[in-house]
Parts: structure tokens; sequence; C-alpha cells
């Protein structure tokens, strides 16, 4: 059964076409890059596979639960790393880390132990007594990111996940996104960085105004180009990069 499955999914707004009719099957295993430039839909894709906004044809399953449906199942299953996080600032670190826990149902032992694994792994747990409002963009993007790894998520979804991170956090990210994919589950995330795509996913699609204008395997779209070149090919024009 497929972890995210996108099916002839269109999204209008006004008379602008965000999405256009796009199918996307995303198996157990697989890293699945996301590429396009800027207002190509690649938000409005993730936001529609989140729930977090309705779509006008087509159907989002999310381990084989429609996403309309059963919106609440969906989302125990899977976690969101957005590009720039809106957290609750007024909590500390360790108490937005317990709140997402009590969301997801975590005892303490678990969410103890996850909890300084992550912090710990990228460098903020001698932070989490502090207020998020005193964070940095990198450290708020750390929290949310450990967040996110609390109740062991099927699906990652992430929207440009590494704007913000330092080279080491990077590194981690891109180790917990293979960890999740050896236990089962799948990834899906857009990015601009096409040396990171090219290196870590195993497949990749290429959206441009609403459209599918390449996917499948890194082999089959690339072939022996790189993925800069043929992304500019198909875009047809260097400024959209």
């Amino acid at each position: 059964m497929s972890i995210l499955k996108i099916e002839n999914l269109t999204k209008t707004f006004g008379e602008k076409v965000a999405v256009n009719n796009i199918s996307i099957n995303i198996e157990p295993g697989e890293i699945y890059g996301f590429i396009g430039h800027n207002g190509a839909g690649k938000t409005t894709t993730i936001k529609s596979c989140l729930g977090l906004m309705s779509y006008d044809n087509g159907e989002i399953f999310i381990d084989g639960i429609n996403v309309k449906q059963d919106p609440i199942r969906c989302k125990e299953i899977l976690a969101y790393i957005p590009d720039n996080p809106q957290l609750y600032e007024f909590l500390t670190g360790i108490q937005y880390l317990n709140f997402v826990a009590d969301i997801f149902k975590i005892d303490k032992e678990t969410r103890d132990q996850r909890i300084t694994e992550y912090t710990k792994l990228f460098g903020i747990y001698d932070d989490l007594s502090m207020p998020i409002s005193s964070y940095s963009h990198g450290m708020k993007q750390k929290i949310a990111i450990a967040s996110a790894f609390i109740h062991e998520p099927k699906l990652l979804i992430m929207d440009e996940p590494f704007v913000g991170l330092d080279p080491v956090a990077s590194r981690h990210v891109k180790d917990l996104m293979r960890r999740i994919c050896d236990n089962g589950g799948a990834v899906f995330f857009s990015t601009h960085v096409l040396e990171v795509a090219e290196k870590l996913c195993d497949k990749v699609a290429i959206i441009r105004k609403g459209n599918l204008i390449a996917q499948g395997t890194m082999e089959e779209v690339k072939g022996s180009k790189s993925l800069e070149d043929v992304f500019l090919e198909l875009e047809g024009d260097v400024s959209y990069v």
C-alpha cells in the first residue's frame, strides 16, 4: 500500500489554477522530492495533503486513509515541518515538546527518551528551559524538527526543510529522513536545493505552473545529466531558479 497517494488533484483560486490534475504515488521506503519555482504549486499540494487546504477535485490517501474522510487519523500518522515554523513562543522548548507529546498521547518514559535523543542530536538540549521567543530561527527550526519525530511518523512531509539549518543539523535531518524510510515509512519534501534532491531522493517530481512536467526515479528524470540541467531545460527559463 502506498504511504501517500495523490490522485488527480486540482486546486483553483478564482480563475487561477494552482494545481492542475496531478497524481503522485509514494511507496514505503521512498524519499520523494518535489521541485519547482516559487508559485509553481508545491505548497498548495503539500497543504492539501496535510488537510490544511480544501481542494476542488481529486483524492489524497495517507497509508490508505482518505484525507477528506478522516483527517484526524491522517494527522496521527504524519508529521509536517514547514520552512518557517509557527511555534507557541510563550512556551519554553521543553513545554512545547511536551505539549506535542500530549497531543499524540506519548507516555512519559517514551517522550523523555525521544526528547533527549533529538534535542541532544541537534544541540538544543541545554536550551530547553528558555522561552522559544528567545530562540534564533535555526533553533526554532530544530525544535520543530524534534517535535515532528516525537511520535515516529509514518509519513514525513517537509516544505524547504533545510532553510536556516547549519550543515551539521542538515546532515542529521537527512539521516532521520532515511531512518523513517528504513522503518517502512516515506518522506515527501519540496526543495530549491537541487544538489540535495539529486543526492537524497529516490524519486522526484517537477511541477511548473501547477502541472507536473516530469516525475519518476532520479535516473528516469535526469538520465546522464544533472538534475539542475534537466530542471532548467524543462523550465526553459533560468530566472525561475
